[in-house]
């Protein structure tokens, strides 16, 4: 993917055009159905922990990264952010402090989410129960722990958003590709990366052995024989309500926690949607099996 510099120019342009979130309770239920679209509760949820309260571990080739309390406590969560640092957050992947994320933070897929969508996503966020709980500090290496590095990974690898629908497909492919794409970042776990941790141009949703915590994650292009080219329709929806695939065995791991947590609670409109966009990707011999 070739060096993206527009990013560094937009975010003025970007914040003169917000507008404050909406704390109502239309909203605040919209927020929650995008929470769980977005797998909020199973990232930011330590075994044991308080929802949302952050700390969960997630091991990968460059260390342990802990997720941080996304609660509205003021002092240990983001009860002090403004609608606009909560944007630039989603967005740009800069913290409030002007700070690179990392990109385990999947901000590569979240800048395409709706600037609506996004404010309505932290009007829910503000209107649950703060929990007072330190953020953990992250368990990775030097040279990797300087997050000055990650403004030169984001021009190497890193394209903002917002989604665009294509004018040339249905309203059904767009939503479910603004589903995949953006909200839901699907490619993230199901898109192998590269030596710098990017996903890999030309491999989209092909499957990783590299997964979150080191798991397989499968292939979910339509290649019959490596990926999901077999299923119907209908065996993507079952899948992404109930973690049962169409051979009546249950998916595991982060995919379990994803369906629990978040995809279960998707209306069929939505499940559908995303089946349609997965079925019209160009279909990727890529099989993933056990290391050797």
């Amino acid at each position: 993917m070739p060096p993206r510099w527009h990013w560094l120019l937009a975010a003025p342009l970007m914040l003169m055009r917000l507008t404050p979130a909406v704390a109502d309770e239309n909203s605040m239920q919209r927020g929650e159905y995008l929470v769980r679209a977005g797998g909020c509760f199973s990232c930011h949820t330590a075994a044991g922990g308080q929802p949302l309260s952050g700390g969960r571990a997630l091991r990968t080739p460059f260390g342990t990264f802990y997720s941080p309390n996304i609660t509205p406590d003021p002092d240990t969560g983001i009860g002090q952010w403004t609608d606009a640092q909560f944007l630039r957050a989603l967005r740009e992947g800069i913290r409030p402090d002007g700070a690179n994320y990392f990109p385990v933070f999947p901000y590569p897929s979240f800048t395409g989410i709706a600037d609506s969508d996004a404010l309505a996503i932290k009007a829910y966020l503000f209107s649950i129960a703060p929990v007072r709980q330190q953020n953990q500090p992250h368990d990775v290496a030097f040279p990797f722990s300087w997050r000055f590095l990650q403004t030169g990974w984001k021009m190497l690898f890193f394209t903002p958003g917002p989604f665009r629908p294509a004018p040339d497909r249905s309203a059904a492919y767009n939503r479910g590709a603004y589903l995949v794409t953006a909200l839901a970042h699907c490619g993230e776990c199901h898109t192998p990366r590269n030596m710098l941790g990017a996903t890999r141009p030309g491999m989209w949703l092909a499957g990783t052995q590299n997964g979150p915590d080191g798991q397989l994650v499968p292939n979910i292009t339509p290649d019959p024989a490596t990926g999901i080219g077999k299923w119907e329709k209908e065996d993507v929806v079952e899948l992404l309500k109930t973690g049962t695939t169409p051979e009546q065995s249950k998916v595991k791991g982060a995919m379990r926690e994803t369906v629990a947590d978040g995809l279960k609670y998707l209306s069929e409109a939505d499940l559908s949607a995303i089946a349609d966009y997965l079925f019209a990707q160009p279909p990727i011999v890529h099989e993933v099996g056990p290391r050797k």
